[in-house]
């Protein structure tokens, strides 16, 4: 699994848990629904952690703790 793999599936997990939206997520987190969908499906490959920050920040939640999941372990390597 590569970076903006995980980071996507992070984001749905964490709306899943949530019970909310992706929609509901970057309207909280003032991020653009376009954005948050983008790095979902795969069209960003390269999501800012400017923007990272804030999706975390609209869920009440750190980077660390974004990261803090098994998604990013064993991540394979970006440079090929």
């Amino acid at each position: 699994m590569k970076t903006r793999e995980a980071v996507a599936e992070r984001i749905i997990e964490l709306c899943k848990e949530r019970g909310i939206t992706v929609n509901a997520l970057a309207y909280i987190s003032a991020v653009p629904s376009s954005t948050v969908k983008n790095i979902i499906y795969g069209v960003s490959k390269n999501p800012g952690v400017v923007t990272i920050k804030m999706l975390c920040d609209g869920l009440e939640i750190s980077l660390e703790e974004f990261f803090a999941s098994p998604l990013f372990e064993n991540l394979s390597q970006e440079i090929e």
